[in-house]
């Protein structure tokens, strides 16, 4: 199966976040007795952040799909669900004009984002950046060009009811020539119960799928941490969440007043038939038994 969440790139910044991950110490510190192991040393967002983001990927990606849409470029952005703003920071970073609002629930990873990926923006990029804590479905911002909602973390909104309110409030907060983006997983292995591990640098990643409903779509999902010296950080994020389909977003996204939405597909490469990371506008697919999409959504 491809990996559930996309893999990140290298880059000087991500091997900073790898020596972060491993060496920076947690809550509990180890007794003086012995010496700390790297899952009691390690950081799961810094960790989280090398495994599964790509922030400055994620930027090119979006201003492409906003640049088919409206032939000009995109210059402010609301990230919900945006955690520790990897990806806002990286859209602050990425241009001198652009703007970005963040917006999350949990005060945890805002705190983190603003001590680690904030705090590395030079001040004038920092100053173009606003983390919010609150609701994404009553959490006002200005107007913006780009909302963005990704590790499917709208999966959380299990009722169609719920989805429809907050894409509602999606499509209000934007801006006349305005765009929602989203990703999506699917396919028949993503509704089994299975454990993949991918070796990053200095320790391994492991996505599990603890449990499936085929009647309600109800999925459990776990991210785990594994680490050279033996040492294991289990449970490092969990997810409760519906496992909703393209067709169904679509529909929803259109229920919402969105005037239009575009699947982009990810492509694989010929010699070994796995993922490439290259996503495109696709309005048919063929069958595969694990995926990864964008949907891209015109105001």
């Amino acid at each position: 199966m491809r990996d559930s969440f996309r893999e990140s790139r290298g880059g000087e910044s991500r091997g900073d976040l790898r020596r972060e991950g491993l060496r920076a110490p947690r809550r509990q510190p180890a007794t003086r007795s012995r010496r700390a192991t790297q899952a009691e040393r390690a950081d799961r967002y810094a960790l989280y952040q090398v495994a599964v983001q790509d922030p400055e990927g994620d930027v090119v990606r979006v201003r492409r799909m906003y640049e088919r849409l409206y032939g000009r470029t995109p210059r402010s952005l609301r990230e919900d669900f945006c955690g520790a703003a990897a990806f806002a920071s990286a859209w602050v970073a990425a241009h001198r004009e652009n703007h970005a609002w963040g917006v999350d629930l949990d005060p945890e990873p805002l705190a983190w984002g603003r001590d680690h990926n904030v705090a590395r923006l030079r001040p004038e990029q920092a100053a173009r950046l606003r983390l919010l804590q609150g609701d994404v479905r009553s959490t006002r911002t200005p107007k913006v060009d780009v909302l963005a909602a990704f590790n499917f973390s709208f999966f959380l909104f299990k009722e169609r009811a719920e989805l429809l309110r907050y894409f509602r409030r999606c499509h209000a907060a934007l801006a006349r020539d305005g765009m929602m983006v989203l990703d999506a997983y699917g396919g028949p292995e993503a509704m089994e119960k299975r454990k993949e591990r991918r070796r990053c640098e200095g320790f391994t990643y492991v996505w599990e799928q603890a449990s499936f409903d085929p009647i309600t779509h109800d999925a459990s999902c776990y991210i785990h941490f594994e680490f050279r010296d033996g040492s294991k950080l289990p449970r490092a994020f969990g997810y409760h969440w519906r496992l909703w389909s393209i067709p169904e977003l679509r529909d929803l996204l259109a229920e919402a007043g969105f005037s239009a939405s575009t699947v982009y597909w990810e492509g694989t490469e010929s010699d070994t038939n796995e993922p490439n990371g290259i996503f495109r506008p696709r309005a048919r697919a063929e069958e595969d038994p694990a995926w990864i999409a964008y949907l891209a959504a015109k105001k």
